[in-house]
C-alpha cells in the first residue's frame, strides 16, 4: 500500500495534468475527488493540492505506477478531447514514473481503437508486463 505522501503526490500530478489546459471541467474535478476518496483523501487535503501542489514522490511500485499511469489516460479521455500537449506530458510523465518508452507510446497509439478510448486495466497491465520482463 502507498503512504500518505505518495497519495498526495498522485493527486497533485493529476491536478497538474487536468490544469494543463487552464481550465478543470466538472466532469474532470469529479473523477480527481473520487480518486482522491479511493485513496482517502479529505476534501480539504484535495482542495488545498489546487493551490500548493506537492513534489514528486516516486512510487516504488511498478503496478502501482501502472495504475497511475491508467488514472491519467482516463483523465485525459474524459472529454473526448485530447491535444498534443496532453499526448506530450502523459507521454512525460510515464518517464518519469520509469515506464517503459515503447509501452507509453503502444497505450497511446492503441487507445483509440478501444470504445470511448479507455484501455481496458488488464490490456494495459499486458502491455507493460512485456516491456517489465
Amino acid at each position: 500500500m502507498i503512504n500518505r505522501a505518495e497519495k498526495l503526490s498522485l493527486l497533485s500530478e493529476m491536478i497538474a495534468f487536468a490544469q494543463i489546459d487552464n481550465n478543470i471541467k466538472t466532469i474532470e474535478y469529479n473523477f480527481l475527488f473520487s480518486i482522491a476518496k479511493q485513496l482517502d483523501i479529505s476534501k480539504e487535503d484535495f482542495e488545498y493540492l489546487f493551490q500548493h501542489p506537492v513534489t514528486y514522490v516516486h512510487l516504488k511500485s511498478h503496478s502501482e505506477r501502472i495504475v497511475q499511469f491508467h488514472r491519467l489516460i482516463l483523465l485525459m479521455n474524459l472529454d473526448h478531447k485530447v491535444s498534443e500537449k496532453q499526448l506530450v506530458k502523459i507521454h512525460n510523465f510515464g518517464l518519469r514514473m520509469g515506464l517503459s518508452h515503447e509501452s507509453i507510446n503502444r497505450v497511446l497509439d492503441l487507445m483509440d481503437s478501444f470504445p470511448d478510448k479507455i484501455v481496458p486495466p488488464d490490456f494495459l497491465i499486458d502491455i507493460f508486463k512485456v516491456q517489465y520482463n
